[in-house]
């Protein structure tokens, strides 16, 4: 090699078939950090070709690429030269302004503009996240075999599948929830989706009319939820949750959209009263409502008979039923599906249609011989049991520990206990500095926007064991206690 041009390249396997990338990266690397100096002449491309034991036409392509890049420039008849890159034109770029998101940014998305860290996948002692169901337990060998069946069906399958989902999937749901929660539906009122937002998503484009459509969401309430209607242009009308659910009483008689949790409300836990129930449906039927149902949770009754779905006892067919098997199954297998009425069903399927075309199929068929061969029911039985395990050893954990300093909410289903702070404190803090020690905990107020919303903490227990329990609500307690003795601002 000549002494002018001593960068040393090493190449890959020539059957690797990475040579050009990997001269073109080499030679570009070079230059940027300054082994090759600018007005160097890089040596003809016939005598690098042979210097490097590759064809010529691969040293043609790596110089042309960089003169293309602007780090080289060919002079005709002399040669290929560095170029002096620090002197490389700079295109002018509008004034950054940091503390104001762009314009051309529609308003609601202006302040999700500017991009948050990543949170880190903390590890904690006493994991009481809520909305994660315990997948250890999950019969993974069935759902393999199943998918490996469906996979070999779906090779001889080249149809494009229906947006609103394949029918083998719509008639495995309609069964079960018609046996599981009453709910009355046949497969042509079910519509697959991609999980709950997505269900929400969907919901929110064909009924929010933007800036007009008034929609009442629980206060406290999920995020994705609200997020979803006001990302529509919907007007968002926060209504209280108490004991027996959502306040009816408080509806503003021009609200057109309802949305409620009746079986099992995030993140209060409490179940809506029959007698809400009623009062719900018929508020509905009066001001010609819709009532959207996320069913959250349901299958997981700790103990009696579940209050019946809205869907079931609606009579007038304004009762859209969101279901998902994020929280039964496992979270990623991301398929759900809502219970439409006639009138709502072409445009959701149309909306469907025009945001992802349809949900993946090779999950859909697994998941169809999954609930069709009875390993859904056995597995929401077994977990069932074990979630009431859980749930005691909870509860009875903070009737010893925290008596004096928090209120268990009554809740007779899902996977999360709430309680309500008794002395005026912080859930907030609290939270903070539980996880500080070891002990991931959520605060209510996160989900509160109306003044005089609940203050307290939410426990998960899908991802604990129940004998982890007893142990990290007892070293919650100190926490909160040497913060009340020593008056720290919790």
């Amino acid at each position: 090699m000549e002494p002018i041009f001593e960068l040393p390249i090493f190449l890959p396997s020539k059957r690797s078939g990475g040579l050009l990338r990997s001269v073109h990266v080499q030679l570009r690397d070079g230059i940027v950090d300054g082994r090759l100096q600018p007005g160097l002449k890089l040596p003809p491309s016939r005598q690098l070709a042979s210097m490097l034991g590759v064809s010529r036409n691969t040293v043609m392509a790596a110089y042309d690429l960089l003169v293309s890049e602007g780090y080289l420039v060919g002079c005709a008849g002399d040669g290929t030269y560095v170029t002096d890159i620090r002197r490389a034109p700079q295109r002018p770029s509008a004034p950054q302004h940091k503390d104001r998101p762009d314009r051309r940014i529609a308003p609601f998305w202006r302040k999700y503009s500017t991009p948050s860290a990543p949170a880190g996948a903390a590890s904690f002692r006493y994991d009481f996240r809520t909305g994660y169901p315990d997948i250890k337990r999950f019969p993974f060998d069935i759902w393999r075999r199943l998918s490996g069946r469906a996979a070999r069906a779906l090779s001889q399958d080249s149809a494009h599948d229906e947006p609103q989902g394949r029918v083998s999937l719509r008639e495995a749901v309609a069964k079960h929830v018609s046996f599981a929660r009453a709910v009355a539906c046949k497969s042509d009122d079910i519509v697959i989706v991609n999980g709950t937002r997505d269900a929400l998503n969907l919901i929110a484009r064909v009924l929010v009319t933007p800036g007009e459509t008034r929609v009442v969401v629980e206060d406290p309430v999920f995020p994705p939820l609200r997020n979803s209607f006001a990302a529509a242009g919907a007007q968002i009308l926060p209504v209280p949750v108490d004991a027996e659910g959502l306040v009816v009483e408080r509806l503003p008689v021009d609200a057109r959209v309802i949305c409620v949790s009746p079986s099992h409300q995030f993140p209060m836990g409490v179940p809506m009263s029959a007698r809400r129930r009623a009062a719900l449906l018929d508020f509905a039927r009066t001001f010609n409502a819709v009532v959207v149902e996320d069913d959250y949770d349901s299958e997981f009754r700790i103990e009696g008979r579940p209050l019946d779905a809205l869907q079931t006892l609606d009579r007038g067919e304004h009762v859209l039923y969101v279901g998902t098997f994020s929280k039964s199954l496992f979270p990623t297998i991301r398929i759900g599906f809502v219970a439409v009425p006639p009138w709502a069903r072409n445009a959701l399927v149309a909306a469907k249609s025009i945001s992802d075309g349809y949900t993946a199929v090779h999950a859909q068929e697994t998941l169809a011989a999954f609930i069709a061969e009875g390993h859904l029911a056995r597995h929401v039985r077994k977990m069932r049991r074990l979630y009431a395990e859980r749930h005691t050893v909870l509860l009875q954990a903070l009737l010893h520990h925290c008596a004096d300093v928090l209120q268990p909410l009554p809740a007779n289903a899902g996977v999360h206990l709430a309680a309500e702070l008794i002395v005026p404190r912080n859930g907030r803090r609290i939270a903070k500095a539980a996880r500080s020690a070891g002990i991931c905990v959520d605060s209510l107020e996160r989900y509160g926007s109306l003044q005089g919303a609940p203050s307290g903490l939410a426990f998960g227990y899908g991802l604990i064991e129940a004998e982890d329990i007893e142990p990290g609500i007892r070293n919650l307690a100190r926490l909160i206690h040497k913060g009340i003795e020593t008056s720290t601002d919790l």
